[in-house]
């Protein structure tokens, strides 16, 4: 299977343009990151021993290990997705240049301050009104706590 590369330098602190850059198509370029960084391989080492233990630990009936080791196994499959196509998100079957990359998806450094100052701003006053609601709307809802509201039906 075919792999893409980008073959252009990226600014990764300049602004993301996604028709800057070149890619080019090369057979087995989805395996070039576990050679440059040997370490990524404990991920698929995972995805494919963490089945293999979670098996033993069910036939052992170690049931919270199992678990354990299912939720291993899970997150190093996903783990070799992601480390395999890495530094592309979503891979253009159509054309590699226009492939969303992490660069391309990232925000500036304004955009992120602006949105800081909003969840500074805003998340203090979602907190208080669901507070608020929560203290106004508390209590059970019986037969009895309706017969006493005048405005229920």
């Amino acid at each position: 299977m075919d792999g893409y590369i980008v073959t252009s330098l990226q600014d990764m602190a300049g602004p993301s343009n996604p028709l800057a850059k070149t890619v080019v198509t090369q057979s087995g370029a989805w395996l070039t990151n576990y050679g440059a960084h040997p370490w990524m391989l404990a991920a698929p080492a995972l995805g494919l021993a963490g089945p293999l233990s979670t098996l033993l630990c069910l036939s052992l009936r170690r049931d919270k290990t199992a678990l354990i080791c299912s939720g291993l196994a899970i997150f190093g499959i996903i783990s070799t997705a992601g480390l395999s196509l890495f530094p592309f998100l979503l891979p253009s079957s159509l054309d590699p240049a226009v492939s969303l990359t992490v660069w391309d998806a990232s925000s500036s450094h304004l955009t992120l301050f602006v949105m800081l100052l909003a969840t500074v701003l805003f998340l203090p006053l979602i907190l208080a009104y669901t507070t608020w609601v929560y203290r106004v709307m508390r209590g059970p809802v019986n037969a009895t706590s309706i017969g006493r509201n005048p405005n229920a039906y």
